[in-house]
């Protein structure tokens, strides 16, 4: 797929089918993830491939919305602070900048594999510890449902560039 083709596939998926994923296309995922580029190529990062089925209940503590246990598949991406490339001048870590391009390759690779995503990050951080058994020191910074669409994908409505873009100076 044309990559501008697969920017505009992707949308945020709110429904899902329960189909089970082939595990060749969860590896592929993974390993684009793998290869997402992290400052000083520190990778401080850790995915959790959660199961959905049988866990719906207690994984409903992370995030209420119905659709988040639908999918056979949720994805957690956690960062890793002390593991992170720290930016000297002003002390600046950028574990949560690497886990968000991690999260952005997730999101494309399951795209080009036919699968939805949705990015959430409005989830409760001590309910996602509890259920994840999370260490010390190991945040969980974004999640996705992983599965196959069962809605159909809405219009984008984004501001134009010249609302974002500047040239030279602000």
């Amino acid at each position: 797929m044309e990559f501008s083709e697969l920017i505009d596939r992707r949308y945020s998926v709110r429904s899902y089918k329960t189909d089970p994923i082939e595990d060749e296309k969860l590896q592929k995922i993974l390993e684009i993830a793998r290869l997402a580029p992290t400052a000083a190529n520190r990778q401080p990062f850790q995915l959790i491939v959660i199961h959905v089925p049988g866990r719906e209940e207690e994984l409903k503590r992370i995030y209420h919305r119905e659709w988040f246990t639908q999918a056979p598949i949720i994805i957690c991406a956690c960062g890793v602070p002390f593991r992170g490339w720290v930016r000297n001048h002003d002390g600046m870590n950028y574990t949560f900048i690497d886990v968000a391009i991690v999260m952005d390759h997730v999101v494309y690779a399951a795209t080009n594999q036919g699968l939805g995503t949705c990015w959430i990050a409005n989830f409760d951080p001590q309910a996602a510890r509890e259920v994840l058994g999370l260490p010390e020191g190991v945040e969980p910074i974004a999640f996705t449902p992983l599965g196959y669409p069962a809605d159909l994908q809405r219009q984008k409505v984004r501001k134009p560039l010249s609302e974002l873009v500047r040239y030279e100076r602000w």
